[in-house]
């Protein structure tokens, strides 16, 4: 004989279903930047190279084309002269990459900053390509009990290589099937115009010149390249790099003859968005700048694009071509003014999820809670 309609409904261990313990409801925060080998060695390097390069978002030729000129060619080559980079930027010490150590370093004092009075926040980091993964850091979330979930691409400049392919990769791992609870999800649009961000690299390039033993007669705003096609299909990439540039000059009050805007980093022979930093480096000494300071705005962190190819081959290039004076102005990395804008920027995307618990979740028992594993995880 049925139940009556208006009979209590049973507890869901009567009905023979043992549910599984459910950690507190959290909000997580995942900072993603762009990625790192292992290891400079060959393997590590082919095994980065082909994720990276394989990706449709950065190389979009036809894979029928790409993959046989990518694995039997470029691949048997390129994992040589990119670990030569690498290694010339390698810390021995931490046996790491200065962008993994300071994309750590840069979420641990983010948690820093909400442990106290938001404890139901989760910071963590991954790296759009090689490890630790972005699905990887996605799953742990939600394992902790992340409802709620903030994806942080670290590219102040909106572009479709690496803001879309991050949240893409985010995306594709919350499509899986065993994924059955999906948390709810925000992303942190492009803040290259922020007045907070627009601030901090000011005071930045105001201070690192201010401890410069010579003036600069040109400050180089190097910004990570792209093919020219991208900008005629729509991508915002190039007038985002130009707004950035001239809000900071005005900040810093310099007349614009003094700021030149250059791109680093091309691949491939097609044309890419001019002009080129290792020409500029090269001819500048021979129209009289034989002085200059060279900022990277696109990179938060300092890594083989900055430190290597910048720092030392271009430093080399420029002194060669008869350059006197030359510095590096280091990127925002893991600096209190950076960590103080990443708050702010995670603040306000978190807008109406502060303070808000899912009532459809009830927390855990203290001793249901699972000890944090010490492998990099932040709260």
């Amino acid at each position: 004989m049925s139940e009556s309609p208006s009979a209590p409904a049973r507890p869901a261990s009567a009905a023979g279903v043992d549910h599984p313990p459910l950690p507190p409801s959290r909000i997580g925060v995942l900072l993603i930047n762009l990625g790192t080998p292992d290891a400079p060695d060959y393997w590590s390097m082919r095994r980065y190279l082909s994720e990276f390069l394989s990706d449709r978002r950065v190389i979009d030729y036809s894979p029928w084309f790409w993959q046989p000129l990518l694995q039997l060619v470029i691949l048997s080559k390129r994992p040589f002269t990119s670990g030569a980079a690498y290694r010339r930027i390698w810390d021995e010490e931490r046996n790491d990459s200065p962008l993994r150590i300071i994309t750590r370093r840069q979420a641990e004092k983010l948690a820093q900053r909400f442990q106290h009075r938001h404890p139901d926040i989760l910071v963590d980091w991954a790296m759009r390509y090689g490890r630790p993964s972005i699905p990887s850091v996605i799953e742990r979330l939600l394992r902790d009990g992340c409802r709620r979930l903030l994806l942080m691409a670290l590219y102040p400049q909106y572009a479709s290589p690496t803001t879309a392919s991050a949240y893409d990769r985010a995306f594709a791992a919350l499509q899986q099937v065993r994924m059955r609870w999906q948390p709810a999800v925000r992303t942190l649009p492009p803040y290259y115009d922020h007045p907070r961000y627009i601030e901090v690299l000011a005071e930045s390039i105001r201070h690192h010149l201010a401890q410069l033993d010579f003036e600069p007669q040109k400050i180089l705003f190097s910004y990570h390249g792209m093919p020219v096609r991208l900008l005629r299909d729509g991508d915002p990439y190039h007038c985002h790099c130009m707004k950035t540039t001239r809000l900071v000059r005005e900040r810093l009050g310099l007349p614009e003859e003094r700021v030149l805007v250059v791109f680093q980093s091309r691949f491939g022979s097609e044309e890419w968005l001019q002009p080129y930093l290792d020409t500029t480096l090269r001819e500048l000494p021979r129209r009289g700048v034989k002085r200059i300071a060279v900022v990277s705005p696109a990179f938060v962190a300092d890594c083989v694009e900055t430190l290597e190819e910048i720092a030392e081959v271009g430093r080399e290039s420029f002194l060669e071509a008869g350059g006197e004076r030359f510095a590096y102005i280091p990127c925002l990395n893991d600096s209190d003014g950076h960590i103080d804008l990443l708050e702010t920027l995670a603040r306000e995307e978190l807008a109406g999820w502060l303070g808000q618990r899912s009532s459809a979740v009830e927390p855990a028992a203290p001793s249901c809670r699972r000890p944090l594993a010490p492998s990099g995880r932040l709260s």
